[in-house]
């Protein structure tokens, strides 16, 4: 009912403002995809509370578009809030576009809100929209119709020690204003949080899971400003930004000094619509550069990346000796595993909190690809089929990411086999050995292949970035189906992540978080490789063995054997023996 007095309320606003529809993504004016509560704007008005979506809101109608990832959960959120579901990549699924112009006449106005909008966004739904629909940009319009809406966080920024981020602000600096005078512009403007983060070497919480603070940066060839609400800074950090000739001030100032400016360099992924508009000149547009020097890793990161995973992965050998004996006694459910793995974390240096909200899903849960379990939808644990649990850390030092499916129990011909499929889809992508300037979706085949030859498929992406205690997902390589033209680089890490889902049966993913090394310098160039970073068992006893080869079996077990290597000098006796077992050779 509360949704339906949203949409209602929207909708008068609408009638009040001459337009006839509403666009409203789940970003904020950083472009993010976890935003701070108070821009949470499509999660209030629509109730779907997965991280990626676009509601459009008309006088008549209401829709929401969501990715494969979101399907199933989507369809029980928006179930009686007046909203219909439109499955993104789906053949028959129109777009924002062709969905207009079914419900509204030629002509029609439609608003969005220009700081919650990507620029390139904004330009090709205007593309789209030639000829048919007017598009007008408003400030914020729920600053009057979102009741109690909360307020911009006021929490504190730390910073990120040199000895983890390996490389000063000094450097980072330089670096941008090398390309700046390459290409010949003054400033540049960064809008996405964790690049900020990334070039002050300063982290906050100002969003859930993610180290970043609310802030614009704004560099100069000589200078820089950091429009930033200044309850957030101590003086030691005031005077630390001084040092390096970064003065600070409101955030809202950003868009006056907008207008002060001869020529800037902005990103239109990252930019909002809302500066564009504040402008007096034309920019240059170009994907932000630190978006590049950021994904490549120095070596105190990678060194970081190393501890950090070595003491995620002594948390989770904790968790899984712990998970089964557990699960048989009973009364544990996907909640309690859940906050019995934190508690495994909590216990080791530099922890900070979770990376992402933990996908505890049990049994027909884990066809849900991002399931979180609430209150509402908790589960008991039985000791038979499959747990699906995908999980990570903040540390100081890193950023950890980790899916393992684990047999609770009794499980079924077909969980083996569609758990073995995926398996060594993982393996294979895992083995990949690629000359230097392939893309991500060059390799994916390789981690989807097995599950194709049986007519089986999973719709969301193989492999992300990882950030070095920033944000899990980061860019701007990826590995999956669509072309994503970003080269993978040495110094990059990425996640190998193919999964199986079946929905009201069960869900299926293994995940590692992987570092792109060198391989051979061959006549023919040079070639690169992976190197696994988690450090995990991989469960054995759903593994139809007869269906790996041997370079599969060789693989699996040379991983164990490092994991048993490495975790088993920071366990007790019980401990090793479990690890042992787990890592047994098959």
């Amino acid at each position: 009912m509360d949704i339906l007095k949203r949409i209602e309320k929207l909708r008068h606003w609408l009638e009040r403002n001459h337009v006839e529809a509403i666009i409203i993504p789940s970003t904020d004016p950083h472009c993010g995809e976890y935003v701070p509560l108070h821009w949470e704007v499509r999660k209030w008005i629509s109730g779907f509370t997965g991280s990626a979506g676009t509601a459009v809101v008309t006088a008549k109608d209401a829709a929401l578009w969501t990715d494969s990832r979101y399907f199933i959960q989507a369809k029980e959120q928006l179930r009686n809030s007046g909203f219909i579901l439109m499955k993104e990549r789906i053949p028959e699924t129109p777009s924002i576009g062709k969905w207009l112009s079914s419900v509204l006449p030629t002509g029609s106005k439609v608003a969005i809100c220009g700081e919650m909008f990507a620029h390139q966004e904004k330009e090709e739904l205007a593309n789209e929209l030639t000829n048919k629909f007017t598009i007008k940009s408003f400030s914020d319009p729920f600053n009057e119709l979102w009741d109690n809406r909360p307020e911009l966080p006021l929490n504190k920024i730390y910073k990120q020690p040199i000895d983890y981020a390996g490389k000063s602000i000094t450097e980072k600096l330089s670096a941008i204003r090398k390309q700046l005078k390459e290409e010949q512009v003054d400033h540049i403007l960064i809008c996405a949080l964790d690049e900020i983060a990334w070039v002050t070497n300063l982290r906050g919480s100002d969003v859930h899971c993610n180290p970043v603070f609310v802030s614009y940066l704004l560099i100069g060839q000589d200078d820089a400003t950091l429009y930033i609400n200044p309850q957030k800074l101590d003086n030691e950090l005031l005077n630390d930004l001084k040092n390096q000739n970064i003065t600070c001030k409101n955030y809202q100032d950003i868009f006056n000094d907008l207008t002060k400016l001869h020529s800037i360099w902005l990103d239109p992924k990252s930019t909002n619509q809302a500066v564009y508009e504040a402008l007096k000149i034309i920019p240059f547009e170009k994907r932000s550069p630190v978006t590049f020097l950021k994904s490549i890793k120095n070596e105190q990161e990678i060194e970081g990346f190393h501890q950090a995973m070595l003491r995620d992965g002594i948390a989770l050998v904790k968790f899984l000796k712990w998970l089964r004996p557990a699960v048989e006694k009973g009364n544990e459910t996907e909640l309690s595993v859940s906050n019995k793995l934190e508690e495994f974390r909590k216990e080791q240096n530099n922890y900070l909190g979770i990376s992402f909200d933990t996908i505890a899903a049990y049994g027909f849960h884990g066809a849900i690809v991002h399931y979180e379990p609430t209150k509402e939808t908790d589960i008991p644990l039985k000791s038979e089929g499959f747990l699906l649990l995908d999980s990570g850390g903040q540390y100081l030092d890193g950023t950890t990411d980790v899916t393992r499916t684990i047999s609770l129990g009794t499980l079924s011909p077909e969980m083996k086999l569609d758990y073995t499929l995926v398996l060594k889809g993982f393996i294979q992508l895992g083995l990949a050995k690629f000359p230097e300037g392939t893309c991500g979706t060059q390799l994916d085949i390789l981690a989807r292949q097995f599950l194709w030859k049986e007519g089986k498929n999973y719709m969301h992406g193989t492999g992300h970035g990882v950030g070095s205690h920033l944000c899990v997902h980061e860019g701007p390589h990826q590995i999956r189906m669509n072309n994503i033209p970003a080269v993978l680089k040495v110094g990059m890490t990425v996640t190998d992540e193919p999964g199986l889902y079946l929905e009201g049966r069960y869900g299926i993913r293994t995940e590692n978080t992987l570092l792109i090394v060198p391989y051979i310098e061959t006549e023919f160039g040079s070639y690169l490789q992976f190197e696994h970073l988690t450090l995990c068992p991989i469960d054995k006893e759903p593994i139809l063995t007869e269906m790996l080869s041997r370079e599969e079996i060789d693989w699996l077990n040379w991983y164990h054997q490092t994991v048993y290597d490495k975790i088993s000098p920071y366990l007790n006796n019980e401990e090793i023996e479990w690890l042992k077992e787990a890592t047994k050779a098959i």
